[in-house]
């Protein structure tokens, strides 16, 4: 059984339903043995002559049909109780993996795949149910059966019973060893399991590239060789358990055959009956089930201890971003950011990427951030959103450091676009009220989309807010992802408000009505917009422009249209660029 952290309070959870499930199996297997016996006084009292009429056997009929009803009543009953048990503990510790995968740090993330992950949720987990529902069942009637069958053959005949029990002991142990090796091929087999997942699951979301690229084939033939390693590797761990199992078949049949000609000479020599003969072999049939119980039990609990280790592992992961003792839980934020003397490098680098920023966002100004592919800029943003850990005093939100500050304290004050536009496969009404505990108001609804700029794209849809996203928003533009990304963040109202390069699929005159809809709605209220186009926050109150993870201009784009050399040649590129591009428009 699994008595690893995080899985062996469950026996104690569930307790009285897997006891009163355990006492349901053992009184069945005990009645269950009561047949063969009643059998045996049939046969034996037609041989001797004391039966000779249904009448003298009616109150044996009577208990038969009682044994029957019990047994069928209980079956019922124990398999609710016991393969009851093993989905409520899988659905127990699937939401327990799930609340601690929210819980992980940015960095673990960056580190896995999403296939590799959904591994630990559907095949670990699946083996583990077993053990806890199936398993069990195997190993009590593996044990208590087996016991009280052995007890009623040694009563019957203690040699011939000793002879029987010397190849099971064998079997036993020969299984025994097996087994120990099955575990290392399941481990294996869900490793190869696990790198094809990996794969299936980047090239369906990467499925676009693929077809522009002309790689189908090439992706074929990847697939089909981590296909086939987990068919190799799945059809080793088979072998072995084939072998297994026709070793135990073999031993069993040569057993039962030396138990009928040694039976049948004790019954020659008037040294047993055969109604004794009868429930004997009844008894060993019986017999067979415990052995190939606790042969199975064998099995199936390596691989659900193999699997109980990696999800074990991952539950004893440690997020890298957690509050530290005595965090501010309730804090009022009006918006006010200062940034001293921050320097951040990555947990698994030595390299700075933010190297000695300072700057200062005051309540309820529209700050831009600017930079080129690589500067800096979304790094910054993740440790606004502490998504990473800095140091203390680096970063402070209304005069509070924001280590001081517990992390959904912090986050509940913050609004959020970020680079990808993720959306979720629901509706756009769901995806847009993603912060609302309950259903979004209509009347917001509507008002958060016309700021956005994505009201008259989703009245045309036919089913406007009920229409269902696809996958990551697939059945929208980009530029409509961005736009109800936008109108996500709208929606929750934030103090801080934090576009992160969110308005670079759409066109400029877009892009001027979302600012300028910002402008009037987020009075009062601090809103920072990432950028790489100078288009973007030319108009805002101030702009940070950071070059290789330091600031290398701060002002109002007057102010840095006259003092700032880098600033300049960026203004002269992109308005060139425009140029062009309207110059072909027009061609």
């Amino acid at each position: 059984m699994i008595l690893l952290k995080h899985f062996r309070h469950y026996y104690i959870k569930y307790g009285w339903s897997f006891l009163l499930g355990i006492l349901l199996l053992i009184g069945l297997d005990y009645f269950q043995l009561e047949i063969p016996r009643i059998f045996n006084q049939v046969i034996t009292g037609v041989e001797e002559g004391t039966v000779t009429q249904v009448g003298d056997i009616l109150n044996l009929i009577y208990y038969l049909i009682g044994i029957v009803i019990f047994m069928t009543v209980g079956r019922y009953l124990w398999r609710v109780l016991l393969f009851g048990n093993g989905r409520k503990v899988e659905t127990d510790i699937r939401l327990h993996m799930f609340e601690h995968a929210a819980k992980l740090s940015q960095n673990f993330y960056s580190n896995q795949k999403i296939g590799g992950l959904m591994s630990y949720f559907i095949n670990d987990l699946n083996s583990v149910k077993e053990l806890y529902g199936f398993g069990l069942l195997m190993l009590v009637d593996g044990l208590f059966l087996g016991a009280m069958v052995l007890i009623r053959m040694f009563s019957l005949n203690l040699v011939m019973t000793l002879y029987a029990g010397i190849p099971i002991l064998l079997m036993g142990v020969l299984v025994y060893f097996l087994n120990r090796k099955m575990q290392a091929k399941f481990k294996l087999r869900q490793e190869s399991f696990e790198q094809m997942s990996d794969f299936t699951q980047e090239s369906f979301t990467g499925i676009q590239v693929i077809k522009a690229y002309v790689r189908e084939a090439k992706e074929a033939i990847t697939f089909d060789r981590k296909s086939k390693k987990l068919y190799d590797t799945t059809m080793t761990h088979v072998k072995y358990s084939i072998v297994v199992n026709i070793i135990i078949d073999v031993m069993i049949t040569l057993v039962i055959l030396s138990v009928i000609v040694y039976g049948s000479i004790l019954i020659a020599q008037n040294e047993l009956k055969s109604g004794d003969l009868t429930e004997y072999i009844s008894y060993f049939f019986t017999l067979l089930w415990p052995v190939f119980a606790l042969s199975w039990f064998m099995m199936v609990n390596g691989q659900a201890q193999a699997s109980a280790k990696r999800i074990y592992g991952f539950l004893e992961t440690k997020p890298d971003v957690v509050d530290k003792p005595g965090v501010l839980e309730e804090v009022k934020l009006d918006g006010h950011i200062k940034v001293e003397n921050l320097n951040f490098n990555y947990p698994d680098s030595d390299e700075y990427v933010l190297k000695d920023m300072n700057f200062e966002i005051k309540a309820g100004e529209m700050v831009g951030i600017l930079g080129k592919t690589g500067s800096g800029k979304s790094t910054l943003v993740e440790l606004l959103l502490h998504v990473y850990q800095p140091k203390p005093n680096m970063i402070s939100y209304s005069g509070h450091d924001m280590t001081d500050i517990s992390i959904k304290a912090l986050r509940d004050h913050i609004g959020y676009v970020p680079q990808d536009n993720f959306l979720y496969s629901d509706t756009i009404r769901n995806n847009i009220g993603f912060s609302f505990k309950d259903q979004i108001d209509e009347d917001w609804l509507h008002e958060v989309s016309k700021l956005s700029d994505i009201y008259e794209n989703v009245m045309s849809f036919k089913e406007q807010y009920d229409t269902i996203l696809g996958e990551r928003g697939t059945t929208v533009s980009g530029g409509q992802k961005q736009r109800i990304s936008i109108a996500r963040a709208l929606a929750k109202d934030p103090t801080i408000l934090i576009l992160d390069d969110s308005v670079s699929a759409v066109d400029t005159k877009t892009e001027e009505a979302i600012i300028s809809n910002l402008r009037k709605i987020r009075k009062g209220r601090t809103t920072l917009m990432i950028a790489h186009r100078i288009s973007t926050v030319k108009n805002l109150d101030k702009i940070i422009l950071i070059e290789e993870g330091r600031i290398i201009g701060l002002g109002t784009h007057k102010e840095l249209l006259k003092t700032n050399p880098t600033y300049q040649e960026m203004v002269k590129l992109q308005t060139l660029e425009a140029l062009v591009e309207e110059g072909e428009q027009h061609a």
